[in-house]
């Protein structure tokens, strides 16, 4: 996996002022809190002192509190406290990991801390826009690696069939026809598909009541190591959105993914739904998080049933077909940036 990129530990609304979090990430076990004046913090969930699980502890004033012994330590990993006790030894110190607070999410950085490079974070605006758009956040757990999810975006042709009853409404067909677009960039690829004169799936009829066919959007971007931005919708055929560009109006969802590596073989995978056709009805909002939930579950149950045959026969026999050419682009970045990381 790559370590020298970020990843979305947690939602910032999961951290609060008093209550530890903990979690595994990249193979590290991770505590996550805030400091008092509302920084988060990332460290090495293991007391330096006696090998105690930090997030036991309580968050004070100073930093995390040790549930075992009392020492303290602050977001740098360094021991600022330790009871009954005046000289504090250099080594009192936990592992730190860079952490930056953006757009609602709580970023790591698991690998070597010289090397993170805040700038390198995806732009996600559209989360701190509440005027126009409603989003709803979730966490998932998946019992896969966290490539294959990020497999599975990079190929739409599977939600004709995966989908069938939400999202893949229509004849696969329409699916396999659609025009694509792909731009491979140095970190990552973006790809926009368009489905024209299209019937309209199940999830858009029940938002906005289409009766006549639109002509579909689905734009995706893949950020390495684990982020994918989306933007879907669609629009009655003749209002040209497809000609001149003109998406405002109709069906709006804007999506963030990211899938951040807890093992080898489990996956937290961070996903926002966002209402961009009736931000002010948090009705609609629940009723859109609704329909893509089903989409979500469905996709984590083909692809940890994908990782399980995987683990038992690998990749032998295995072909590659017309429509995984996004999805090589996607791997033959991330397979660059792990030769960069290891060499």
């Amino acid at each position: 996996m790559i370590l020298n990129g970020w990843y979305v530990a947690a939602w910032a609304h999961e951290l609060d002022s008093t209550t530890p979090v903990a979690r595994m990430i990249c193979n590290n076990p991770i505590v996550l809190f805030r400091m008092a004046d509302g920084k988060a913090a990332a460290l090495l969930d293991r007391c330096c002192h006696r090998a105690a699980p930090l997030h036991l502890g309580r968050v004070v004033a100073g930093g995390i509190e040790c549930g075992y012994h009392g020492m303290v330590f602050d977001n740098q990993g360094r021991c600022v406290a330790i009871p009954a006790q005046d000289t504090i030894p250099a080594s009192a110190k936990v592992k730190s990991f860079p952490t930056i607070e953006k757009n609602q999410q709580i970023w790591i950085w698991t690998g070597e801390a010289g090397l993170a490079d805040e700038s390198l974070i995806p732009d996600f605006p559209w989360h701190d826009n509440k005027e126009n758009w409603s989003f709803r956040y979730a966490a998932y757990k998946i019992a896969a690696n966290h490539m294959l999810s990020i497999d599975n975006l990079m190929d739409l042709t599977h939600v004709a069939y995966v989908h069938r009853k939400t999202l893949g409404t229509g004849a696969p067909q329409a699916h396999l026809d659609a025009t694509l677009a792909t731009t491979v960039k140095d970190r990552g690829v973006k790809f926009i598909s368009w489905m024209l004169n299209s019937v309209p799936p199940a999830t858009f009829v029940r938002t906005l009541g289409f009766t006549t066919n639109v002509d579909r959007w689905r734009e995706f971007e893949f950020i390495a190591p684990g982020t994918v931005i989306q933007f879907t919708g669609g629009q009655e055929v003749g209002k040209r959105a497809y000609e001149d560009d003109r998406r405002d109006g109709g069906y709006q969802l804007r999506r963030f993914h990211c899938f951040t590596p807890e093992t080898e073989r489990t996956t937290h995978y961070f996903s926002s739904v966002g209402n961009g056709h009736r931000p002010d009805d948090p009705a609609a909002t629940e009723e859109l998080f609704h329909e893509i939930d089903i989409t979500v579950r469905e996709d984590i149950a083909m692809v940890e049933a994908q990782h399980q045959e995987l683990e038992r026969h690998g990749e032998e026999g295995l072909m590659a077909i017309k429509s995984d050419a996004t999805r090589i682009a996607m791997r033959r970045i991330v397979a660059r940036l792990l030769e960069q990381q290891q060499g």
